[in-house]
């Protein structure tokens, strides 16, 4: 569970996804067994076009009459729980065609309808198949092999690893997910992060939830567990990509949302940002000012919150004045998410301070849209 993120901004660094490491690997280890040689380094192609070269830990012939390969993820600047992890691949030649994949230690299997992998199948997603299908396929080509491959898929210290992400949530056990669309890793842009959002919803609506509550992290899910006691699977951790959940929604409709999230963040949506991160969206107290003052503050006061230095110090200096700009925030929240999900979904909303202790609420009845408002 990740905690609520900062609004400091820096540059960062990119990396590369689990996904485009077993390709790396895998294609490593292939070689080894159908050209015989040991190489320090492999270069693949991305889904996009980039050519990348990933350097190996390690590769060497096995005692199963298969190759494996290592190489170490590095995520760049993404907070991103895989980094530093060894993901490794050991192949096998088989004389069925095709490539077939496999769980070694620290990937998980998938136990649960709604994924885009079927039940009893390793947690290796499409796009890394396809990426390491379309590796492993030229090389045969080149070398003249007619056989397939049994490809296995490992993270060392991946069941481990797992218990900080969603898989136990998602119904995938025994370790790690390997991920990617693009095989790049960009910092807070969060492919990996999305997908896990868009999984999470699904599987709620496959198993038949009604209500999820989706929190920006640790504090406002303990919130919303406090609030509602919900099933863990019905606990969607967004991070700052509302958006995301918003347009998953579409998808799958679950009879209920409660957003859940810090005051700052849910300033941002009011503004209608859908990435509430500060790299990509600033706290506007000019705004939250104008809001104030259409909730009953004052000029000075107003003045007061345009020069405050976070958007908590301008919610205490309101509630010192007693006007409810907590609440009101939350309702021009909401007034955001019922442009963006479907009208079948009923949704809430809460704002929570550092500390988790709830400073705004709005919502509204089912099937009743909320009035258009502080616009």
């Amino acid at each position: 569970m990740r905690t609520e993120t900062s609004e400091i901004k820096q540059a960062l660094r990119s990396g590369y996804t689990t996904g485009a490491c077993a390709t790396a690997t895998s294609l490593a280890a292939a070689r080894l067994l159908l050209e015989g040689k040991i190489t320090e380094t492999c270069t693949i192609t991305l889904p996009r076009g980039q050519e990348v070269e990933f350097k190996l830990t390690d590769c060497h012939l096995s005692n199963h009459q298969a190759a494996l390969a290592s190489t170490i993820k590095d995520a760049g600047d993404d907070p991103d729980v895989t980094h530093g992890a060894t993901v490794f691949a050991e192949v096998q030649l088989c004389e069925q065609t095709g490539v077939h994949f496999h769980a070694a230690q620290g990937v998980g299997i998938v136990t649960r309808e709604g994924l885009s992998i079927n039940k009893g199948e390793p947690a290796i997603n499409p796009v890394p198949r396809q990426m390491m299908t379309s590796h492993l396929t030229q090389l045969a080509g080149e070398q003249n092999y007619t056989g397939g491959f049994k490809v296995s898929i490992g993270v060392e210290n991946g069941e481990a690893i797992a218990v900080k992400t969603m898989n136990p949530r998602l119904g995938i056990i025994g370790g790690l997910s390997i991920l990617g669309t693009t095989g790049i890793v960009r910092p807070f842009s969060c492919s990996a992060y999305i997908a896990s959002i868009q999984q999470g919803i699904d599987v709620a609506y496959k198993n038949d939830i009604k209500h999820i509550a989706a929190c920006t992290g640790s504090t406002s899910e303990y919130r919303a567990q406090n609030i509602y006691a919900l099933p863990e699977m019905a606990l969607i951790e967004m991070g700052d990509f509302v958006g995301a959940v918003f347009k998953q929604l579409k998808k799958s409709p679950v009879a209920k949302l409660s957003l859940v999230a810090g005051f700052g963040k849910l300033s941002k949506l009011a503004n209608g940002h859908m990435d509430l991160h500060s790299r990509s969206s600033d706290i506007d107290l000019k705004a939250l000012a104008k809001i104030a003052k259409q909730a009953g503050a004052n000029t000075e006061l107003c003045q007061q919150i345009t020069s405050s230095n976070t958007s908590l110090q301008a919610l205490e200096l309101s509630q010192q004045h007693n006007i409810p700009l907590g609440d009101t925030i939350c309702k021009q929240a909401l007034t955001i998410t019922a442009d963006h999900i479907p009208k079948s979904v009923q949704a809430e909303v809460w704002a929570i301070n550092k500390q988790g202790d709830v400073v705004g609420h709005a919502d509204w009845v089912y099937g009743q849209r909320p009035l258009r408002v502080l616009r």
